[in-house]
């Protein structure tokens, strides 16, 4: 699938393109990252192969990427109309202030401000809540950003980092208040990180949530840069972001991972990003990348089409435990309609089911 080839986003008329631009390394307050000059190389070949969708967040460089991409499209409005921006707010961006961050009225108002201001931008595209604010009745968060809708501010909604059960409860509201509902949720998904398998995923499938994962490489652990030939030799950029990922059962999976990328002629990072991408409920995968080589790398994945055996292994290898009732859900279909075939799936008999109706009470 080129770049240009378009995915509505969840539920919703939102087109944008299947490996979405996170800019979480725009600039380099954080001791690393890209620097002005390179972000805007990416952000333009980015958008010279056709893709439209950009990542970032109020708190990423401490305002600095907001700040680079708004400098970037200020001088073109038709540019800017093309592209999709994404933001998040959450993020606390005063230190000692409780009212800098979090989902309460007071803070949602104020960081979009200033999000629209850094980012130079009448609206913006999709906004995020960066995570569940466990102080915050989701009713006032809701109803804030229906607010900041209706206002023209904001265009679509979406969750990240937050439970199933409250993503569901802030959905329900919003559609029986007739409030602007979320369309997408962004989540950690990758090799090394399936367990939103188990509620998330199945959410989004249910109720119409596209999927834009975030983190699809753990932090340049999936990148193939580290192996068990280097393990605990080779530097990470990211510190303990990457290297605590590095566990034995890791190494596992990037043996895998690299094996089938020689086989079918491509890099354990392009394998790893096309996995996370053809998996149910994804729309949108977030591809962070430094320097203008790692972003045509990690493009790259959209031209590698695994093999249903490759696929197959690599779930295999790196099969989650998922939490309580997943496995006895999964495992019910004898219990429920023993012996018969329900939209194709045969259930195993029960033995402990009556045989025929004289053998019941």
């Amino acid at each position: 699938m080129p770049l240009d080839h378009y995915v509505t986003l969840g539920r919703s008329g939102l087109r944008v393109s299947p490996l979405c631009l996170g800019a979480m390394t725009f600039g380099q307050e954080w001791g690393w990252g890209s620097s002005v000059q390179d972000s805007a190389r990416i952000v333009d070949r980015y958008l010279e192969l056709g893709g439209n969708f950009i990542d970032t967040a109020n708190v990423y460089t401490k305002g600095h990427s907001e700040q680079i991409i708004g400098e970037h499209f200020k001088p073109s409005p038709s540019r800017r109309q093309r592209t999709v921006i994404a933001t998040k707010f959450f993020g606390t961006m005063l230190h000692g202030d409780p009212n800098s961050g979090g989902a309460g009225r007071k803070a949602l108002m104020a960081a979009c401000e200033q999000s629209l201001r850094r980012l130079q931008t009448d609206y913006i595209d999709l906004y995020w809540m960066h995570c569940w604010d466990v102080h915050t009745p989701i009713e006032e968060t809701m109803r804030t950003l229906d607010d900041l809708v209706g206002a023209g501010k904001v265009r679509y909604l979406g969750f990240s980092d937050t439970p199933a059960w409250k993503v569901m409860e802030a959905q329900m509201i919003a559609k029986f208040r007739g409030w602007s509902p979320l369309i997408a949720l962004q989540l950690e998904y990758s090799l090394l990180e399936r367990t939103i398998e188990g509620e998330l995923i199945p959410l989004a499938l249910a109720h119409g949530l596209g999927v834009t994962p975030w983190g699809p490489l753990k932090a340049g652990a999936l990148s193939g840069k580290y192996t068990r030939a280097n393990a605990g030799t080779a530097k990470a950029n990211r510190g303990a972001w990457t290297t605590s990922a590095l566990t034995d059962r890791a190494y596992t999976v990037i043996d895998v991972l690299v094996k089938i990328a020689r086989d079918v002629g491509s890099t354990p990072a392009r394998v790893a990003l096309s996995w996370v991408q053809n998996r149910p409920g994804v729309a949108s995968t977030i591809i962070g990348a430094r320097t203008l080589e790692q972003l045509e790398d990690n493009l790259a994945a959209l031209e590698v089409h695994l093999l249903p055996q490759q696929t197959a292994q690599l779930d295999e290898v790196t099969a989650p435990q998922l939490n309580f009732p997943f496995d006895f859900v999964r495992n019910a279909a004898g219990f429920s309609s023993s012996g018969t075939v329900i939209n194709g799936v045969q259930a195993p008999v029960n033995p402990l089911a009556p045989k025929s109706e004289a053998d019941r009470f």
